[in-house]
């Protein structure tokens, strides 16, 4: 098991590592003049130059990108060219926001498709299951973009019962949380569902029902302990895809988090803030696959002997 996880642990790293290197060519590569934003268009080329030379942009790119991984691994991720706050203790303002937010996204999605795509299974080709599928299709087929707009009118303007947008108490959450969590909802109520219809079929659920187990015992205690594997999965990646997703639902409400402030950074082209909330989330999306996968190992030792 320590070999295991020392190996995917170690994949990791080097995947962090093209994955730094990959954002930062990434971000030089972006058309505008940075320096030329700060100090605007009247600036001259001595100030220009000036400026240049002190924060190191004129230095060759492998150069740079020396400077940068070495700042990195001492956990110093350079200075916002906007505010000249610390890049660090702005996104430690920012992380606990994006967590909240993906966090209880991550809830309503499996708090709705763990019951939704049960039933569908259940009750195979009935309205029960085609009303589940009709969700899934339609929460797979509705961007955040729409989402977020039509529940502030229904629930915030004319119902008057949630805040517009902005990070507030817990009512403020709900409507954020779930334009976030419905798509994932969509999408795991079917992988639920298309793994229950098989699971459901094997050998060992006929001799629990046949010992006398009732229906919702069978269906918790044998049928969804087996088909973690494949959910978890899911889950997985799309938990990275919340931290993505974010960006669009974070500009709709107004929630000050790691999403709002990439798109802040890109309008001001604070490519040192845009390129370490590029970073950050790709970097916790390899974790989270990572995590993903000692979890396998965790609940399926046949998982690691295969390794």
């Amino acid at each position: 098991m320590l070999h295991f996880i020392l190996s995917r642990l170690l994949s990791m790293l080097f995947v962090v590592l093209g994955v730094v290197t990959l954002v930062f060519l990434l971000i030089h590569l972006v058309p505008g003049d940075p320096i030329q934003a700060m100090l605007g268009e009247h600036a001259t080329a001595t100030d220009l130059q000036a400026l240049r030379e002190q924060l190191g942009l004129n230095q060759p790119l492998f150069v740079q990108w020396y400077t940068y991984i070495f700042n990195l691994l001492q956990g110093d991720l350079g200075q916002s060219l906007y505010s000249k706050q610390a890049i660090t203790e702005i996104l430690l303002q920012r992380i606990p926001a994006t967590l909240e937010l993906a966090g209880a996204a991550l809830l309503v999605a499996i708090a709705i498709a763990l019951p939704l795509g049960s039933i569908a299974a259940i009750r195979r080709d009935t309205v029960y299951d085609h009303g589940a599928m009709m969700f899934s299709l339609i929460g797979v087929s509705i961007p955040n973009f729409w989402m977020g707009p039509l529940l502030i009118i229904i629930f915030s303007l004319q119902l008057g019962w949630l805040p517009v947008s902005g990070r507030g108490g817990f009512d403020s959450l709900i409507l954020p949380a779930i334009t976030l969590g419905t798509a994932l909802a969509a999408i795991l109520a079917r992988m639920v569902r298309s793994t229950l219809l098989e699971i459901l079929q094997e050998d060992y659920i006929r001799t629990a029902r046949a010992k006398g187990l009732s229906q919702f015992g069978v269906v918790v205690h044998h049928a969804l302990r087996n088909a973690s594997l494949p959910i978890i999965t899911i889950i997985g990646l799309q938990l990275g895809h919340l931290l993505g997703g974010a960006v669009i639902t974070e500009m709709i409400f107004s929630w000050a988090g790691i999403g709002q402030l990439t798109v802040e950074a890109i309008q001001r082209r604070d490519y040192p803030v845009v390129q370490a909330c590029v970073l950050l989330i790709s970097v916790a999306y390899v974790m989270v696959n990572t995590l993903t996968d000692i979890l396998y190992a965790v609940l399926d030792p046949r998982v690691r002997y295969r390794d």
